[in-house]
């Protein structure tokens, strides 16, 4: 879910039952077919392996937009596409195109079911409503089970671009809307950071968590999990811009906590930094062009990177990988890397943002932004993002920023004295 204001997660609960009795007061009927849809429909079609992501996005967009607390939207959204997911699809089917798949030059034609987006949204709404109205009378123990609390503050701006090109994405109940039902808690924080156009950057948004979440090896290795997340939006991104001719593409940095560890995975040159007992944690290094193992890449491939106001992969993107960019496979590589990093409880929060942020802002510095902020007379952990996004655009940062912080202890505890830091007199 694409969000753009600050969140704490969790749900009391009074918060439940008064949501479904608001819902259900302004809108006391399933849809007809005469109906205006609640919500924007992604497109007029999406194919098979479409749908999943693009209705959980499409159910948790509405719920939030009418301030569902997280888990019951989760739970209401899982419930409502679960039940579509087992119906029979085909009733929705629009037409049947045959799709170019190239390969190493060699087009293959492969067939292509694509359904209809709005009867699935019509239904999905309906399925929806229905959810709602019989958890009105009981509520299951799923959607009433204690969550752990989450502070997010997410904040963004177009800046002083023609369009907005980032989005970014927050899931603290991500094994409510998956029903993961194992015992190890799992929230899911990212940013994508989109050039040539937003269409890249909505559907990694949209795609890399349905796709991690339904990989077998989730549970074993979660890594490998976002690689094959990454890998398979990317491939299914593609074959996406070749039916619809689009160009775009998308960087993307994605972060999994799974109980005490968090997982790392990214393409390009949006980044994720670990703040720990005040002091700036490099988990990963961005994959521009000019870095050396990259160029050797690209050269290897028969590409070649060179110097146009900044390093570039062929004369043109200043990333070397990405989701996207149908015209620059294989050297703009779609294969993402990843990191493990076993957290103790010492740790502060993480930053997730774009390049518009690190451009300009080194990574030693964010520490004492977030620290000063806090410390003011405003200070809040909710709207520390606000503070950042504006420090960087004071510092001259013309491109979209994006910026989501992800506290991993209370914001109060920040400001007190390590055991083991002599007080300034």
């Amino acid at each position: 879910m694409a969000t753009g204001s600050p969140q704490q997660s969790g749900q009391t609960a009074e918060e439940t039952p008064g949501f479904l009795d608001a819902l259900l007061h302004d809108f006391p009927a399933p849809l007809s077919l005469e109906s205006p849809l609640p919500w924007k429909v992604p497109g007029p079609v999406l194919s098979l392996e479409e749908v999943e992501g693009e209705l959980v996005e499409l159910a948790l967009g509405f719920l939030s937009s009418r301030s569902a607390p997280p888990a019951l939207a989760a739970c209401l959204a899982h419930e409502a596409v679960s039940q579509l997911l087992q119906s029979d699809l085909t009733e929705f089917r629009k037409l049947l195109e045959q799709e170019e798949e190239g390969g190493d030059g060699v087009e293959e034609k492969a067939p292509v079911m694509l359904l209809d987006a709005g009867g699935l949204a019509r239904s999905l709404f309906c399925r929806l409503w229905q959810a709602c109205s019989q958890w009105q009378q009981q509520m299951p123990v799923a959607a009433q089970a204690p969550q752990r609390q989450w502070l997010v503050s997410a904040h963004a701006i177009r800046n002083a671009r023609r369009r907005m090109e980032d989005r970014h994405v927050c899931l603290p109940a991500f094994n409510l809307l998956f029903s993961l039902e194992d015992s190890v808690d799992r929230a899911y924080f990212a940013v994508f950071d989109g050039h040539g156009g937003a269409d890249a950057a909505r559907y990694a948004a949209v795609h890399v968590h349905a796709a991690a979440a339904r990989r077998p090896e989730l549970a074993t290795d979660p890594a490998e999990a976002l690689r094959a997340a990454f890998r398979r939006t990317d491939e299914m991104f593609l074959r996406k811009a070749r039916r619809e001719r689009l160009q775009s593409g998308t960087t993307g940095v994605c972060t999994l906590i799974v109980g005490n560890t968090l997982h790392v995975a990214w393409l390009g040159d949006s980044q994720v930094l670990l703040v720990q007992q005040g002091q700036a944690v490099k988990l990963m290094e961005p994959h521009r062009p000019e870095r050396q193992d990259e160029k050797d890449r690209i050269e290897a491939l028969g590409g070649f990177v060179s110097h146009m106001d900044c390093w570039r992969v062929n004369g043109t993107l200043a990333v070397s990988r990405a989701i996207g960019d149908v015209f620059q496979k294989p050297y703009v590589s779609g294969e993402a890397d990843t990191a493990s990093w076993e957290l103790t409880g010492s740790e502060d929060y993480l930053l997730l943002a774009c390049d518009g942020f690190f451009d300009v802002v080194p990574h030693q510095e964010v520490a004492g932004l977030v620290r000063s902020h806090l410390a003011g007379p405003r200070g809040s952990g909710l709207h520390v993002a606000e503070e950042l996004v504006a420090a960087a655009r004071e510092r001259g940062s013309h491109d979209n920023i994006t910026a989501v912080v992800v506290f991993l202890r209370d914001p109060r505890d920040l400001l007190e004295p390590e055991p083991d830091t002599p007080q300034r007199s």
